[in-house]
């Protein structure tokens, strides 16, 4: 049944009225910066142990990469309709109920980002010590973490430009890794060819388990969703940011687990961490490691950064509709939610001294699934239960699409309940608090009834 003009428009929300300063080169920078962190430079000695085969671990990827542009068409869907800056706070606040975008938005503003931004820094302070051996890692990773956050205090066109130049700075330093890799490396004898061994291997419980794995090296591709009320025509340009930023993550983690491969023996990458700097030392000599160092360290400023810009919005957004937290909503003159900011920043350096991060990553993983998830299958619902609310990107391949995304993201999280009964629990209890805080916030007269997060 059609919605009501009433229902209509508390669905459809105002376009903020922030400034669109963003262009889509520099969302698509967020998209990549975000997604490429430390996980594809360090996940594949675990794969190879159980899936020895170059073609296996390159379908893998290739796989993970295409559940991943799932996701991406159908947030594009949502984030065309509802053009809002904060994410799953905004998407399933206006597909289900403000209470359960609160609960999205509560777990995103509190430690979403404030703990993945500390374990980046903490990887920066560490792969730091290739090229400054003397530096204490605690203080290399809170220095990067407060230098970014400066540069996103001093406003929206500062923080684009710095985010760029970083992002373009990673992407041609990873392109060049690849181009060296395959040009001067001693070829190793993997094969890239399809074989009924690696046939089978496809089908094998740990490709499955792997996937998983392989998925949260692609997190991050609803990056540009975090922005949208700062994007330049985001009912366009948001579907093709993330498209393809996602396109370029897959192409660029896809080449990077082929020149792992073909630059160093299997057996000496089987169980191991480090395998960029594996690789690298067959390409580089004694001096790979320092490179590879170098390399992630530059990459790691960029996801930083990405993470410092999103991660405040998420409360800025949930400023502006809860007069409890209206002082996170505040931006400076040069649209910087400066309140908001320095928050994100407190957490995270709090997260970096305490070494609490570690441990909030492995419990709001069920968290953040769980949000995608029924983001994701908003999609389904609005089409059935909206079909005429305007919609100027429509998810491609639907409905195969939102429930192959579905189907993936379902069965991470039943690997968690059963794997980390007890970190799924914790995350879960995180949701609950959201939920006791929101019932809170309502019971204040001052608080907005019961319309949709943005609505008028």
């Amino acid at each position: 049944m059609a919605a009501s003009h009433t229902e209509s428009a508390a669905l459809r929300g105002p376009f903020p009225g922030t400034g669109s300063t963003v262009s889509v080169l520099t969302a698509t920078a967020i998209v990549v910066a975000d997604m490429v962190g430390v996980g594809v430079f360090t996940s594949l000695g675990f794969q190879v142990k159980d899936i020895p085969s170059g073609f296996s671990i390159l379908l893998l990827w290739t796989v993970g990469g295409i559940v991943a542009l799932c996701g991406v068409f159908s947030y594009g869907e949502l984030g065309a309709m509802f053009p809002r800056s904060s994410g799953e706070y905004n998407f399933l606040g206006r597909a289900y109920h403000p209470a359960f975008g609160f609960v999205a938005g509560w777990v995103s503003a509190t430690v979403g980002f404030a703990a993945p931004v500390a374990l980046a820094a903490m990887a920066f302070g560490e792969y730091g010590r290739a090229i400054l051996p003397d530096a204490p890692p605690l203080l290399l990773a809170i220095g990067v973490v407060w230098l970014v956050s400066i540069v996103q205090l001093t406003g929206v066109k500062h923080s684009s430009t710095f985010q760029l130049i970083a992002t373009v700075l990673k992407v041609v330093l990873i392109v060049g890794f690849l181009v060296t890799g395959f040009v001067i490396a001693t070829p190793q004898p993997t094969s890239f060819a399809p074989t009924s061994a690696a046939l089978g291997q496809v089908l094998s419980a740990p490709f499955a388990i792997s996937l998983v794995f392989v998925m949260y090296s692609f997190s991050g591709w609803n990056a540009a969703t975090y922005i949208i009320g700062e994007m330049r025509m985001p009912e366009r340009n948001l579907p093709r940011a993330m498209l393809t930023g996602t396109l370029i993550v897959l192409v660029l983690y896809v080449a990077l687990n082929a020149v792992f491969l073909h630059t160093a023996p299997i057996d000496k990458l089987a169980g191991q961490l480090d395998v960029a700097r594996i690789s690298g030392s067959y390409i580089f000599g004694e001096v790979g490691g320092r490179i590879v160092g170098a390399m992630i360290c530059v990459g790691l400023i960029s996801s930083i950064s990405a993470m410092m810009w999103i991660g405040p919005r998420v409360m800025m957004t949930m400023g502006e509709d809860i007069p409890a937290l209206q002082l996170f909503a505040r931006r400076s003159s040069r649209g910087a939610p400066v309140p908001a900011i320095l928050f994100q920043l407190a957490v995270a350096s709090v997260m970096l001294l305490t070494r609490s991060f570690e441990a909030v990553l492995d419990f709001i993983q069920f968290a953040l699934l769980f949000c995608s998830f029924f983001a994701v299958a908003g999609v389904i619902k609005l089409r059935i239960t909206h079909p005429d609310l305007p919609r100027p990107y429509r998810a491609w391949g639907y409905p195969i699409t939102p429930l192959v995304f579905l189907l993936v993201t379902a069965f991470m999280m039943y690997y968690l309940l059963t794997q980390r009964p007890l970190q799924s629990a914790l995350g879960t209890l995180i949701m609950v608090s959201g939920l006791v805080i929101y019932a809170i916030f309502r019971k204040r007269p001052d608080h907005p009834r019961s319309e949709r997060p943005g609505s008028e």
